[in-house]
């Protein structure tokens, strides 16, 4: 019987009891439940830590998207500005051309009309050497006339 006891005391020596069993079991539901509790912590610090950085990227974003609108208004107002100053300058240049224009065409109005009188001028000397030159030569042909008669 001794070897009965012994190959007894063998087999029941790797065995526990329900009691250290449940023990056990308790420690591992414990320890399974202290894991959870520090998991679900890291994850909640984690999801906080996440949602703060995007809030943060979200707000620099916006400010990002605040600058670029700024930007493009105070170009497009640069924009509008020069071409403005551009419209005023060739304007300018417009009023100086037809300014020089009508002064050209003053002075070419005035010059045909120098012109005009200076053809009044010489029609009239001619018709004054023309009335000069028939009285002449009547005066010579009524003196041949009377020196032949």
């Amino acid at each position: 019987m001794t070897n009965d006891n012994d190959s007894m005391t063998d087999a029941t020596k790797g065995m526990v009891t329900k009691a250290e069993q449940e023990k056990t079991v308790y420690t591992y539901k414990v320890d399974f439940a202290h894991l959870k509790s520090e998991i679900q912590l890291l994850e909640k610090n984690d999801f906080t830590v996440m949602k703060a950085e995007n809030d943060r990227l979200l707000g620099e974003v916006e400010k990002l998207r605040q600058k670029l609108r700024e930007e493009i208004t105070r170009s497009q107002a640069n924009v509008r500005l020069d071409l403005h100053l551009e419209k005023g300058r060739i304007r300018d240049e417009a009023s100086a051309q037809e300014i020089k224009l009508k002064e050209t065409d003053t002075r070419i109005e005035s010059e045909i009309a120098g012109l005009r009188t200076q053809m009044e001028a010489i029609k009239f000397q001619i018709l004054q050497y023309m009335i000069g030159t028939i009285t002449g030569a009547g005066a010579l042909f009524l003196a041949y006339l009377r020196m032949l008669r």
